[in-house]
């Protein structure tokens, strides 16, 4: 439980440091480029090498690739349809197509599942939505940007994207049953705790709560998708059509469930995909999201 009242305050913590003059409007930039460049890679350098397989666990893996791949079909038929700007689709493929799985994710599903979901909710994230992070989004924000997208482009944003370099790292130390010195670990444990304050903190700097601003119609789309859409697809998917029931099927619903991706926000407002919406996804999408996944967890106990 203190691990969401902190989210909650480092997001205030953010919208506060707006009104302080001589903090610098624009310093969120330098935030995102830290969490992205340091605090992400680290994470990877630390989880992936301890994951062991088992075909069962594509249950959990499947849970981003399947979210992230109808938002993209989804999304890109609405925005074409309704005569939608290339930013504004690609804004929400993004941030509708990648749910907060880690440091939101983690600790409500240890409040609910204990230290066995817990372990569920890192292959979710780590296999699912980090790599979809670090590769088909990057594609996407590319593609709905202002910049050139040629193949090569797009291949050198994907290849050159550091994240993924140390995911592919970390995926070679997995497949050789290695691990890195417990000092290296330790190191990067401590860089990626960091992920959360920073990126909460950087959203908040963001966040503008204007009753009249023009993105509430596509943030209730958004969200909509995000929080009762996708968690409605996989239990079609998984319970009714598969009969699955185990804790690894909850676990892979409620993380299904989570609010948008603090991290999928960064990427979309570094590409310059519409940063206000992405911002409003997080700011509105996180304290909405649990309510929805109160809703969640009663239908996958109860029903």
């Amino acid at each position: 439980m203190i691990n969401i009242i902190l989210i909650f305050v480092y997001l205030l913590a953010g919208v506060a440091l707006q009104r302080v003059k001589w903090f610098p409007s624009d310093s969120y930039k330098l935030i995102n480029k830290f969490v992205v460049y340091c605090c992400l890679p680290a994470l990877a350098l630390y989880y992936i090498p301890k994951v062991r397989w088992d075909n069962e666990l594509l249950y959990l893996i499947g849970v981003t690739w399947i979210g992230f791949t109808i938002a993209f079909f989804l999304f890109r038929f609405l925005g074409k349809k309704y005569g939608w700007s290339k930013k504004l689709t690609g804004c929400l493929i993004i941030t509708a197509g990648l749910g907060n799985t880690s440091f939101l994710g983690y600790p409500i599903v240890n409040a609910l599942y204990g230290s066995e979901g817990l372990k569920m909710a890192i292959l979710v994230d780590q296999p699912g939505t980090f790599v979809v992070l670090s590769t088909i989004a990057v594609v996407v924000a590319t593609l709905y940007s202002k910049e050139a997208a040629s193949g090569v482009k797009i291949a050198q944003k994907v290849l050159l994207f550091p994240p993924f370099i140390c995911f592919l790292v970390a995926v070679f130390a997995n497949v050789l049953d290695l691990d890195f010195h417990d000092y290296l670990q330790l190191a990067f444990q401590k860089l990626g705790s960091l992920l959360t304050p920073l990126a909460m903190i950087s959203v908040g700097l963001q966040l503008h709560f204007d009753s009249r601003s023009k993105h509430w119609k596509f943030l209730w789309i958004g969200l909509a998708y995000k929080l009762l859409i996708t968690p409605a697809i996989l239990f079609l998917l998984y319970v009714v059509i598969l009969k699955q029931s185990s804790l690894m099927i909850q676990v892979a619903i409620i993380e299904a469930a989570m609010a948008p991706m603090i991290m999928a926000s960064i990427l979309a407002t570094s590409y310059g995909l519409k940063p206000r919406l992405s911002s409003m996804m997080i700011g509105f999408g996180i304290p909405v999201s649990f309510v929805t996944l109160a809703f969640w967890y009663f239908i996958l106990h109860y029903i």
